[in-house]
């Protein structure tokens, strides 16, 4: 009954978020900054050993979007660069620590990546959909995720993007890549995916 109840309300979240307009965008320039003292009990990782190494379905152990998986973004489909796994281009999904939404360090190459192609594809949109683990209020981990699709926007933007390639939509805990209840599936959960948008 709960899991009918969670695909009820992660299916009305997605209708609203679709009648989303270009108005609803969220201003990348406004300064933010990691939301700290959430409603979970410990900081950190359970294990001190990062996200690295964490095997994620449907992801490659290094955040690489594997052959015929639907999770992350759409950009596997645009064939050179983005399905070439020693590309940062093929790597989609940006990850946070607990309580964070600061950009950790192993992802600036993708990020960096990312926004190149975009500064030399003009044309080009990208949706950073903010995702949360589980622990925490609702309301909480809307605005944390919301803090952390931020972080991603102003990286890229410092490089050139132009605000309007941007969309920026923050789930909170409503999206989990993993439906377990441990660290391994918070550490999936805390998240910035990184969509390309059809043109």
């Amino acid at each position: 009954m709960k899991s009918i109840k969670s695909l009820f309300c992660l299916s009305l979240i997605v209708i609203l978020l679709t009648g989303c307009t270009d108005d609803d965008q969220i201003d990348i320039t406004e300064e933010g900054t990691a939301i700290e003292g959430g409603n979970a009990a410990t900081s950190g990782y359970a294990d001190g050993s990062g996200i690295k190494g964490v095997e994620i379905q449907g992801m490659g152990p290094d955040g690489t979007l594997m052959e015929g998986s639907m999770m992350g973004s759409n950009a596997a489909l645009m064939g050179g660069e983005f399905a070439n796994p020693n590309s940062p281009l093929s790597k989609q999904v940006i990850y946070f620590q607990y309580d964070s939404s600061e950009v950790l360090p192993e992802f600036i190459e993708v990020i960096n990546a990312h926004a190149q192609y975009l500064s030399t594809h003009t044309g080009q949109q990208v949706i950073l959909e903010g995702h949360a683990d589980e622990r925490g209020s609702p309301e909480y981990n809307i605005a944390l995720s919301e803090q952390r699709s931020k972080s991603v926007a102003r990286a890229v933007a410092k490089q050139g993007v132009s605000g309007g390639q941007l969309e920026l939509v923050s789930y909170g805990e409503e999206k989990p890549a993993a439906f377990e209840h441990d660290e391994v599936a918070y550490q999936q959960n805390r998240r910035v995916e990184i969509i390309y948008k059809s043109r």
